[in-house]
């Protein structure tokens, strides 16, 4: 007879699982930081970024402490169950490695630039993986596919092109050549950005290769 820890274990996702509940939380969480980004001017880019590596931190802590504790362990399983991949039952999750991401590119980059990389890893991620799993039929990369890395492409090149818009004056005026080229390239920066998620954990890839790419872009065509 199965434990009830076995139970849990056993019904959790697989990375390559479509796992829709992850993907909506993982947006949700996104959505939520980025809304009290802005709803909280008094708090600064820095000290937001101090925020969430405070979150990295604490969510590693709980993680190690959960890995070596059985008991806590269970406990976060059967609460975080929907959320949680199989790998991470005895492992780190993805949270300390998303706050990490955030904090740090509003360390390290210009206040637009780290927005539209968290963007990226807000909706580029979770789509990507979507149209992966659904659609990916050619491979690239060991658990990367042409379809997932096309979704990820045309979710930041949206992105990119609304976000530039929202400061480049009225949207009824329409893009300018310049936007339309740097959110091309924008989108070829996230969803090349992703694919090095096999290295180390999407959720730190995105927001940080990206925000450097779109550094050096930006210094070409001076979009924000």
């Amino acid at each position: 007879m199965r434990t009830g820890t076995e139970n849990i274990e056993s019904s959790l996702k697989l990375r390559n699982d479509l796992h829709l509940m992850r993907k909506v939380w993982h947006m949700v969480m996104g959505v939520v930081a980025l809304g009290a980004y802005y709803s909280l001017p008094s708090l600064t880019q820095r000290g937001w970024a101090i925020f969430a590596l405070s979150v990295a931190f604490v969510g590693l802590a709980i993680d190690l402490i959960r890995i070596r504790l059985s008991s806590f362990n269970n406990v976060v399983l059967k609460v975080m169950k929907p959320f949680l991949r199989e790998s991470e039952k005895d492992g780190i999750s993805g949270l300390p490695y998303y706050a990490l991401g955030i904090s740090l590119s509003l360390f390290f980059y210009e206040e637009k630039i780290a927005i539209l990389s968290i963007f990226f890893l807000v909706f580029s991620d979770p789509l990507s993986s979507l149209f992966g799993i659904l659609y990916g039929k050619d491979k690239l990369l060991p658990g990367k596919s042409l379809q997932g890395s096309l979704a990820g492409f045309v979710t930041c090149y949206v992105i990119t092109l609304f976000y530039g818009l929202s400061y480049s004056g009225p949207i009824s005026s329409g893009p300018s050549l310049d936007l339309v080229i740097f959110a091309l390239l924008g989108g070829f920066i996230g969803s090349i950005s992703e694919l090095f998620s096999i290295y180390v954990d999407d959720n730190l890839t995105i927001p940080v290769l990206s925000g450097l790419g779109l550094t050096f872009l930006n210094k070409l065509f001076f979009i924000f």
